[in-house]
Order: structure tokens, then C-alpha cells, then sequence
């Protein structure tokens, strides 16, 4: 069942620019891993997101392509989080730690073919 909440949630992505699917791909195919491996390969036999898919999983690598875009949604995150988050400070606080959290993991994963 979380596969394909996260396949969903993911497919949201293709029509909703500013909406991530790779993400939310990657965790329905590691839901599929095991419980349906044949709808694992679907995901990545799709032509647009399932190598991207596939290479993390396989190999925990990420093109410059991928990571230039995670790296500019979390930037954008940023942004409106301190637009919204002004005057919370703690709570401002731990939006742009989180975001931190994942630009670090983002920039650590080695850098895999386009």
C-alpha cells in the first residue's frame, strides 16, 4: 500500500512542476523491493525518472543534473520558509536545519552520469 501512496504521490510530480517525483519514486520502488518486484522495474523502465531511480538505489549516485535541481528546490524551500517562518524563530530555525540536513546528504552522494 505505501508503494503506491509514494507512486501517487510521485506521479503529482509530472503534472505539478514544483512538486518532486524522483524522491517519492525512490521510496515506492524500495516499498516494491521485495512486496512486488515487478512493479520495482516498472517504475524503473519509466524513461524519464526511472534511471535516476534505479542508479540510487543500485549505486547511491546522483547526476549533477539531479543534484543542481535538489539543491535549487531546497533553496526555494528556504526561501519561502523564511518568508512564512519570519517571526518563529524556532520554528524558522528548525525548517532551514532540515534543509541544511538535506543539501549536506544531497551534496555527499557521489556524482553519477547524466
Amino acid at each position: 500500500m505505501l508503494g503506491f501512496l509514494f507512486l501517487a504521490l510521485g506521479g503529482i510530480g509530472i503534472f505539478l512542476p514544483v512538486w518532486p517525483t524522483t524522491i517519492f519514486w525512490i521510496v515506492a520502488a524500495l516499498c516494491f523491493a521485495r512486496s512486488s518486484p515487478a512493479m520495482r522495474d516498472w517504475i524503473y523502465a519509466r524513461p524519464k525518472f526511472g534511471p535516476s531511480v534505479q542508479k540510487f538505489i543500485e549505486h547511491g549516485t546522483l547526476s549533477r543534473a539531479s543534484k543542481g535541481g535538489a539543491l535549487f528546490g531546497m533553496t526555494l524551500s528556504a526561501g519561502i520558509s523564511t518568508i512564512v517562518l519570519w517571526e518563529r524563530w524556532a520554528w524558522l530555525a528548525l525548517a532551514i536545519g532540515l534543509i541544511l540536513c538535506g543539501a549536506v546528504y544531497v551534496v555527499s552522494r557521489p556524482s553519477g552520469q547524466a
